[in-house]
């Protein structure tokens, strides 16, 4: 087999935890791929993945909670044109590989399926965007104890109306290695971890509740004292400004979208349109439009999988294939989809490396990884003073969108109202509706200050969930929809 450039460190380290402690080597994956294809298919592939991982969670000034676990397995895939066959198992051995690599072929002759074959008897230099360090040992159960309760501490100490904190930590080791049919062996080893922090206020008898956290691919190193204080910071003074909020008022009007997190808006109601399976299937707004303008000029949309330590930044996708700066959009003009091998290999067009899985027991697709809005030229402040009357969304809490037509609705969990070009006085449940590749073209201006979100974000599509990254600057759109409670 042949190894693609992705790290010769992280393939040993994927070696020595899931082939070697199993008496395998690379003879028995070539050994699974060639029984698979005693069946004619297109391609196949194995995943292996050793993953650790913890969460720790403080309450009422006490760690009330906590969890540890390990699960590790290998997936065995087989694609005939557009048809999949899927077997996993989470026992790592030469018995399994045989059963699952029969169970696929049977799969592919029937046409498609999914299966789960046997059990567990007991229980060089590369691309590096992160250190392939394990997380959950660079802090000790009383360092991990004692970070969550500085975390009580301060948020207490910023404000005597905040009544209740609650904190988490969690932490991630995985480590996952591609075998396919096509001469290709790439391993990544993946670190992430996250911070989160809810802290309840009360005045007068009203309460409100403010969040905040973030993490990446580091270890626990990387939560100094001054970046837990802003995470606290940010959560207590939220749910405060929230105590003097006024119902947010409904009607077609100017929205001013705050840069970074608000990103998730952009996330879901333009990045899952384009998704290559969905517009493979024509079911996406986006199908069959690639060198139409679908937004603003000066609108650019990219998907980078490349930046250093993000949270949704990887060496190698699930497909063992290198991850990619994807232009989406570019000034207004949708240039390209993000694809997975198989959408790529049916619709003619190059791989992007967006082929992602939540575990070995689940089947890759095409999914985001750090998809964000470029900068434009003009001055946040100037934005904003260019508005007679209209909505700031600061920060957002919950969506949906329908990806056949692109329509959404997103909550605004921070929001104030803009009055003669001044930001005036904070809002209570404004929901923004609209039409995502439609509010696109209603950008009239693009800040200087494009940002990330702190390293939060998780992304949920046909059931699984993996880590990504949200971003982008601040933008001035006309006519959206505005549902409020006044």
């Amino acid at each position: 087999m042949k190894i693609i450039d992705t790290g010769i460190h992280n393939l040993a380290i994927a070696k020595d935890l899931l082939l070697t402690p199993y008496a395998l080597d690379e003879s028995h994956l070539d050994r699974t791929l060639a029984d698979i294809f005693r069946h004619r298919v297109d391609y196949a592939d194995l995943y292996f993945q050793y993953t650790r991982s913890e969460a720790w969670s403080l309450e009422e000034g006490i760690v009330k909670s906590g969890s540890f676990s390990i699960d590790q397995g290998v997936g065995v895939r087989a694609l005939v044109g557009d048809r999949t066959a899927f077997a996993y198992s989470d026992d790592i051995s030469a018995r399994a590989l045989t059963e699952a690599a029969a169970a696929t072929r049977s799969i592919a002759v029937a046409g498609s399926g999914r299966v789960k074959v046997g059990q567990r008897q007991a229980a060089a230099r590369g691309r590096d965007l992160y250190l392939p360090n394990d997380p959950l040992t660079s802090l000790d159960a009383n360092a991990k104890i004692a970070l969550l309760e500085r975390i009580e501490k301060l948020a207490r100490a910023r404000d005597p109306r905040v009544t209740q904190v609650m904190a988490g930590l969690a932490g991630e080791y995985d480590v996952v290695m591609v075998a396919r049919s096509d001469g290709v062996v790439a391993a990544d080893v993946r670190p992430l971890v996250r911070v989160s922090v809810t802290v309840i206020v009360e005045q007068h008898g009203r309460r409100e509740v403010g969040n905040s956290g973030g993490g990446g691919r580091f270890d626990y190193g990387y939560f100094s004292d001054e970046l837990l204080a802003r995470y606290v910071a940010e959560a207590v003074d939220g749910a405060l400004i929230k105590l003097d909020a006024k119902p947010a008022p409904a009607g077609t009007m100017t929205v001013v979208l705050g840069p970074g997190w608000p990103g998730v808006m952009l996330h879901e109601a333009i990045g899952h349109g384009l998704e290559g399976d969905f517009n493979r299937k024509g079911s996406s707004a986006f199908s069959g439009r690639l060198g139409e303008r679908v937004a603003a000029k000066g609108v650019t949309v990219v998907d980078d999988g490349t930046l250093s330590q993000r949270r949704g930044s990887l060496n190698i996708d699930d497909e063992g294939n290198p991850t990619q700066c994807t232009t989406l959009i570019e000034d207004g003009v949708l240039r390209g989809y993000m694809q997975d091998s198989m959408n790529a290999r049916l619709m003619k067009m190059p791989v992007t490396g967006n082929g992602r899985r939540e575990s070995y027991a689940a089947l890759p697709m095409p999914r985001m990884t750090n998809t964000y809005m470029l900068a434009g030229d003009k001055d946040p402040n100037e934005i904003i003073a260019s508005v007679k009357h209209g909505l700031y969304a600061v920060n957002f809490g919950g969506g949906q969108v329908d990806i056949t037509n692109g329509k959404f609705v997103f909550s605004a969990s921070e929001a104030y109202m803009i009055e003669n070009g001044k930001v005036t006085y904070p809002v209570k449940g404004a929901t923004l509706v609209g039409n995502g590749p439609e509010a696109l073209k209603y950008v009239t201006m693009i800040g200087n200050d494009m940002a990330l979100d702190s390293g939060v974000g998780v992304c949920g599509k046909d059931g699984q969930s993996v880590p990504v990254g949200v971003g982008q600057p601040t933008l001035r759109i006309e006519n959206m929809t505005v549902g409020g409670t006044a």
